[in-house]
């Protein structure tokens, strides 16, 4: 339970973290957010990744093995960064439809589930 509760809320936590980090990209499609200044941008991004770590500090707090979670600390990173490129590329491909999934992009991700696979391995 606790390991789809941790990995939940990594979803969650970069959902926003990716929305706070390029969403301010999409979003100057906007009239009155074309109008910000860069500083006016950095303010509503870090609100917006506040939620983040809403999300990301219990993440890792209920994951971690020292607190009775079934994750080590490696094995809590390695699948941080690849929820982070799973949620990224879902995001880009929906909000940005000129972008494009090529296949240097797929060879990535093969190697990223490698990774995840070599971390885990006993």
């Amino acid at each position: 339970m606790k390991a789809f509760l941790t990995i939940g809320l990594l979803i969650l936590s970069n959902t926003f973290m990716t929305l706070a980090w390029y969403g301010h990209l999409k979003f100057a499609e906007w009239k009155w957010f074309s109008k910000l200044g860069l500083i006016s941008i950095v303010l509503i991004s870090w609100g917006i990744a506040l939620f983040e770590y809403c999300f990301q500090v219990p993440a890792n707090k209920i994951g971690f093995k020292g607190n009775g979670g079934p994750f080590s600390l490696v094995e809590l990173k390695v699948i941080q960064e690849v929820i982070t490129l799973v949620v990224f590329m879902v995001f880009t491909l929906i909000a940005f439809k000129n972008e494009t999934f090529r296949w240097n992009h797929f060879v990535g991700f093969i190697f990223l589930v490698l990774a995840v696979f070599f971390i885990f391995k006993k």
